[in-house]
């Protein structure tokens, strides 16, 4: 590294956002995840011991992804070439690789490629370094905030350990304020701050485990409070309220979040939770969610897991629909709240649900089989002389209006697919059934 070289390295250190700054060096300033480079962890022992296999670092922003990535760049005698999945394409990956040939040539030196956000990287990105990977010419570290699973192409994933970090907990977050508020070299020590306890509490809480988060609204709190008369700077609960904002939800409409939380509704509608469902439906609404798609799922629920215990609930999951397709949103919020509590808190039951399951494998399983002679309409002469609509019990002509006979195809005359629950409506359905089939077990 020649002068202007280390002056520039100087001056974007300088410049850097305090939460990069703050990166430390060594394993032993590491805070977080002690289960993967806790003392003993394969994890930490093959950093130490410079034995590194390609891997792929999962976890929610702040959790330390970059910063082990960096740790290991330090610790590791590998040279590390680091690329961002935003910014970086198949030339700079060719690239880089070239680079890591060369270097295991004639320096016998190994490269560790260090890919920042690996799932913005298509599957033509991702099979440009899978060669590469396969062979050896590079190691592999790939970070990111979504399921490996549904981003990272399988030839790649199956070549790779993953790693899953932890959200930091409130304690670890406080740590590293702290270490940033004493530290006067990278940290902010140098501007001789005070930060009031409500204030230091309600930065950990809002950073929501993202430590990030906590260390940049530090930095824009510390940067934008003017000293006082002895030149100490006072930050207060309201200018960290200020620095903060609104903190951004969790949350990938296309992701993993998006499966995760839809699906947490869904079973918090099943658990007859109400507090729970409004949570997720808040949760996946304040985070920018299609409503439609929510109603969507809705509806099917109310088919699905209540069903004929309460007919009226699929009325009330469309009615739900309209109104938001009607009057939009925010104001047609209420109305899935509306929708989520009555379903929430309505008897439930999967009758429905079993019995059109139950009717699929039997169709797979029989295939075409012929409607019955008499439930056919002798629409012509001919259909007529062939027996069409021979021996059809009219049920209008009898008691009650209804007559027993057999609707079904002979190869399944006897079976029986809807078992009504003894749940709210279905409780006079099955007495209703019981009362009018009884030459049926």
């Amino acid at each position: 590294m020649d002068l202007f070289e280390h002056q520039r390295q100087r001056l974007m250190n300088r410049e850097a956002p305090l939460a990069a700054r703050m990166r430390p060096s060594t394993l032993a300033d590491f805070v977080g995840q002690e289960h993967l480079v806790g003392e003993g962890r394969v994890l930490r022992k093959s950093i130490e011991a410079d034995q590194l296999s390609s891997m792929i670092l999962w976890g929610p922003p702040g959790s330390g992804k970059t910063t082990l990535a960096n740790v290991i760049a330090t610790i590791t005698k590998s040279h590390f070439s680091p690329v961002s999945a935003v910014s970086s394409g198949v030339a700079d990956l060719r690239r880089v690789v070239e680079e890591a040939k060369n270097r295991r040539g004639m320096q016998q030196q190994r490269t560790v490629l260090f890919i920042d956000e690996i799932h913005r990287f298509n599957k033509a990105q991702q099979d440009a370094i899978l060669p590469y990977v396969e062979d050896g010419t590079i190691t592999l570290i790939g970070a990111t905030t979504e399921n490996p699973s549904f981003e990272v192409i399988a030839p790649l994933l199956s070549r790779c350990r993953v790693f899953t970090l932890k959200a930091l907990t409130g304690e670890q977050v406080g740590v590293l304020v702290k270490r940033a508020l004493e530290d006067s070299e990278t940290g902010l020590a140098r501007l001789d701050l005070e930060v009031d306890q409500d204030a230091l509490k309600h930065l950990v809480a809002m950073a929501n485990g993202d430590a990030r988060v906590a260390l940049n609204a530090l930095e824009l709190a510390a940067m934008t409070t003017k000293p006082g008369a002895e030149g100490k700077r006072t930050i207060s609960l309201a200018t960290i309220e200020d620095a903060l904002q609104h903190r951004a939800l969790l949350y990938d409409r296309a992701g993993e979040e998006h499966y995760n939380q839809i699906s947490a509704l869904h079973k918090s509608l099943r658990g007859s939770d109400p507090d729970a469902a409004l949570y997720w439906l808040g949760r996946m609404l304040e985070a920018g969610e299609d409503p439609l798609y929510i109603v969507r799922r809705l509806i099917r629920f109310a088919s699905e897991d209540v069903g004929m215990a309460d007919p009226q609930a699929l009325t009330v999951a469309v009615a739900a629909q309209q109104a938001v397709h009607f009057v939009g949103m925010p104001e047609g919020n209420l109305a899935l709240a509306e929708a989520v509590v009555y379903l929430a808190t309505a008897p439930k039951s999967n009758s429905l649900y079993r019995a059109y399951s139950e009717v699929q494998g039997d169709i797979r399983k029989t295939g075409h089989q012929p409607v019955p002679l008499h439930l056919r309409n002798p629409e012509t002469t001919l259909m007529k002389d062939v027996g069409y609509g021979k021996g059809y019990k009219y049920a209008h002509d009898y008691e009650g209006h209804f007559v027993e006979q057999q609707n079904m195809p002979d190869a399944l005359k006897d079976r029986q697919y809807y078992h009504p629950a003894d749940q709210g409506y279905e409780k006079d359905i099955k007495a209703r059934i019981k009362e009018w089939w009884k030459g049926k077990k």
